[in-house]
């Protein structure tokens, strides 16, 4: 009807009272909740939402399902998996049809990611529109104590969470299809996203031990200086590690494999474990044993590391005091030379990290934390290393990286100069296989241009004048790059 307006002396027909009481009570009723709940103790305001959630399931068909952030087995300062899928999943499923964003480089690339906001409400239809799952982000600041710490910030901590609503006939569909879906999608979405890290540990461990940056090195398996055949070895067993977590399984071992990459400097060990995480799209967490102080600092470095990672540690025959024998007669003749004065400061500042700690750490339960991952030791001078170090089991693939014979030189000469042959390959070929000991990291300097007039016969030229005044250097390794050996695998 025209003019016709709200007043508030409507009367709710059959309840005798007025629109204007129902208002003035409700706002009344938000006011004195305002002002008592500071002052009543985060278990009684639990109690009372418990008790508000039971009043609204009795007249609600609807079914809600929070997941926290810090939640299940997150002991060590984690974030739940399950939401960090669901935040991944979410951005990358739902974020069109959300009005407040989150916009973050993802995982230190750069790349935007999005995010749904706090206390925002998103749709997602599952299964062509049959099920309508309500999402909603929210971040509440919780005290630890009793209202009279509320008013120290110190002592609060912002709880962020993603409530999933949906019809109560759909839950068996939600526990059985959906979230597993939103799992699968989420992991998926956040590998996309994401940047690979290299990870260092400082000295002192405690929170926070790991410190990384952008992982972006150019090494792959198509550009190292090796023989076909070892290559081809070496990525299969990658692959096979890689793909085989239901053979682990079922084997009954952890899902971890042991590389040990000996050989003089320049050699290309560094290069290798580049080219297997650019293979394997996996992070490295280059662990520096000289900055660990004791075995359960060690441990709990290990335990902070993630799945799809390779753990290096770098001339182990040098990081602490772990090679040859453990009652080597040597030793004790060196240490009875040192003054008391040199003893006390090795004691104060030396590394405690003994060989049983470190075996543990490859190889003990603490190893099957997590999964997938591959444990990297480097030497020049694999002979030094106890023998329980590098045993079956620890070590499971023993990679000799020798100096440069002529299949690592011809992809040298594809990457530097562009070339697959030459009338100079015949004597460059008898000087590596018959005469000279060079590493791949001195004939790839000699092949590197001087000027932008790339000269390929003489800088071949010079590289044979290179080989002939090494003429004298005794060789230390057997060839390696020759196709007639396979990677030793124990």
């Amino acid at each position: 009807m025209d003019g016709a307006y709200f007043s508030g002396n409507v009367v709710v027909p059959g309840l005798g009272f007025r629109w204007r009481d129902l208002f003035v009570a409700a706002a009344s009723l938000v006011f004195v909740w305002c002002k008592v709940r500071p002052h009543i103790p985060l278990e009684i305001e639990d109690h009372i939402a418990a008790l508000v959630r039971a009043l609204f399931a009795r007249v609600t068909p609807y079914v809600t399902v929070t997941i926290d952030e810090h939640a299940g087995d997150t002991t060590f300062g984690g974030r739940s998996e399950l939401y960090l899928a669901a935040e991944s999943y979410l951005g990358a499923a739902c974020s069109a049809r959300a009005r407040r964003l989150r916009a973050d480089l993802a995982d230190g690339s750069d790349r935007v990611s999005l995010a749904v906001g706090d206390n925002e409400e998103v749709v997602d239809e599952f299964r062509g529109g049959g099920a309508r799952m309500w999402w909603r982000k929210t971040a509440k600041t919780r005290s630890f104590f009793f209202a009279w710490t509320r008013r120290n910030n110190d002592d609060e901590e912002e709880r962020r969470a993603y409530e999933l609503t949906f019809h109560r006939r759909h839950r068996g569909l939600v526990e059985a299809a959906y979230l597993p879906h939103v799992l699968a999608e989420g992991r998926a979405a956040a590998v996309r996203n994401r940047q690979r890290r290299l990870f260092t540990n400082s000295a002192g461990g405690g929170g926070g031990a790991w410190s990384h940056v952008k992982l972006d090195h150019p090494a792959s398996f198509a550009k190292l200086a090796m023989d076909p055949a070892k290559k081809q070895d070496i990525i299969d067993d990658l692959e096979m590690f890689r793909d085989g977590k239901e053979y682990y399984a079922k084997v009954g071992k952890a899902w971890k494999r042991g590389y040990l990459l000996y050989g003089p400097p320049g050699t290309g060990k560094s290069t290798m474990i580049a080219a297997m995480a650019n293979f394997l799209d996996y992070d490295v967490y280059d662990l520096e044993l000289t900055a660990v102080k004791i075995n359960t600092e060690l441990r709990k470095l290990f335990i902070e590391t993630t799945g799809k990672s390779i753990i290096i540690i770098e001339d182990i025959d040098c990081s602490v005091d772990l090679t040859g024998k453990r009652n080597n007669t040597r030793k004790k003749k060196k240490k009875q030379q040192r003054t008391m004065i040199a003893i006390e400061e090795e004691e104060e500042d030396g590394t405690k990290v003994t060989l049983s700690g470190l075996l543990n750490f490859i190889d003990g339960l603490w190893s099957a934390c997590g999964g997938e991952r591959i444990i990297v030791f480097t030497t020049n001078h694999k002979e030094k290393l106890d023998p329980a170090l590098i045993r079956r089991g620890r070590m499971d693939m023993r990679i000799e990286m020798s100096y440069c014979r002529f299949q690592a030189f011809k992809v040298l000469a594809k990457n530097y100069l562009d070339i697959d042959d030459h009338e100079l390959f015949g004597e460059i070929r008898r000087l590596l296989e018959e005469e000279v000991d060079m590493t791949p990291a001195d004939v790839a300097e000699n092949l590197m241009p001087r000027s932008k007039k790339r000269d390929v016969h003489a800088t071949l030229a010079k590289l044979i004048a290179t080989l002939n005044n090494t003429l004298m250097m005794p060789r230390q390794h057997a060839p390696m790059d020759v196709p007639r050996s396979r990677p030793n695998e124990e």
